[in-house]
């Protein structure tokens, strides 16, 4: 005589053979630290921002011009009802403004006080390294304003130097922007 199960008894009982019968898990492979940051160019130089310094990028939005500012603070954006600077790079480290293009990007950053756009020539993505393969810059390659901002770099096809927005955002030259 077979006595009938309870639902739940029947329920355990197949939960049960299930265990039993379950293949284990592939083990995961060792996952190898990665940096990751947003590639971009300023120029002809490739830089790569670490993920936690960029708030978002855009395209390049729509501005108002202020009057009495340097050049290279291109003007001021309404995004989602905050107003957002927006200031390119290129100008700021002394170089040509870029010029109108389809690929111009704007990396905004948010750092303490301050809320800003960094205007880009291109943005090629969230860019990975292996972690290890960070090396510092030799100073005789930190030519230039920008040598202050760049915390290192990663090697590839091109060399991808580490450029820190937030050293950008506290430095005293980023933020006198009046004339």
């Amino acid at each position: 005589m077979t006595e009938s199960l309870t639902a739940f008894e029947l329920l355990l009982q197949i939960d049960q053979r299930c265990r039993v019968l379950a293949a284990d898990l592939p083990s995961q492979p060792t996952r190898q630290d990665s940096w990751s940051g947003i590639g971009f160019r300023l120029g002809e130089h490739w830089y790569v921002a670490p993920m936690g310094e960029v708030s978002e990028v855009l395209h390049e939005p729509r501005f108002t011009q202020l009057p009495g500012v340097k050049p290279w603070v291109k003007g001021v954006a309404n995004l989602r009802g905050r107003l957002l600077p927006i200031m390119d790079m290129c100008g700021f480290f002394g170089h040509e403004l870029s010029v109108v293009r389809k690929q111009r990007r704007v990396l905004v950053v948010e750092y303490n006080d301050v809320f800003a756009g960094l205007m880009v020539d291109e943005v090629y993505g969230l860019q990975h390294f292996a972690q290890d393969s960070l090396e510092p810059v030799p100073p005789n390659e930190l030519n230039g304003p920008i040598g202050a901002f760049v915390k290192g770099r990663f090697q590839r096809e091109q060399s991808w130097q580490v450029f820190s927005p937030f050293a950008l955002a506290q430095s005293q030259g980023f933020m006198n922007v009046a004339v």
